[in-house]
């Protein structure tokens, strides 16, 4: 088993504009049909600061499923096109990590779990939210040329010292 490579970095403030979904685990086939709309949508955004660069910002926010925002980074300038919807995310802390093309993506989080465990470190989860996943928020961020049955991409947990 590999060794997980990681950071613990702060990343700015930045505003996001996509799609959003909700629904059940059960659903999550209309959801990766939603992501596939928002990526041919990138066009767009005139104003997207990587658009070769999808985010995926999953929240548990339900114990059947979770909410997911499919967007792209883009700056102050830009409208938000019929359809899509606004997302700004605070600065926050996060632990990232990288997961390789070819590895389970559920073996993948097993490691950020037990890291969790193991440093002085949790989730970060607002504190008037009910959360219905030990790692409430991941976001993920999906470069253009994935494989769609065997991603590579990176993760990043927001995370608060404990």
């Amino acid at each position: 088993m590999k060794t997980l490579q990681y950071q613990i970095v702060t990343i700015p403030a930045y505003r996001g504009i996509g799609l959003k979904w909700e629904g059940a685990y059960s659903e999550v086939d209309e959801l990766k049909k939603m992501i596939a709309s928002m990526q041919g949508r990138v066009s767009e955004l005139e104003h997207a600061l990587h658009p070769e660069l999808q985010l995926g910002l999953s929240y548990h926010l339900r114990p059947d499923g979770f909410v997911h925002y499919s967007v792209y980074e883009v700056d102050e300038k830009q409208q938000v096109p019929e359809g899509m919807i606004e997302i700004n995310v605070p600065e926050m802390t996060y632990f990232t990590t990288h997961h390789a093309k070819g590895e389970s993506i559920g073996g993948t989080y097993s490691k950020i779990h037990q890291w969790m465990d193991e440093n002085d470190y949790h989730p970060y989860g607002e504190a008037e939210v009910e959360y219905f996943d030990s790692l409430p928020i991941k976001h993920e961020r999906y470069p253009h040329d994935r494989d769609v049955d065997d991603p590579h991409f990176d993760i990043r947990i927001p995370i608060v010292k404990k």
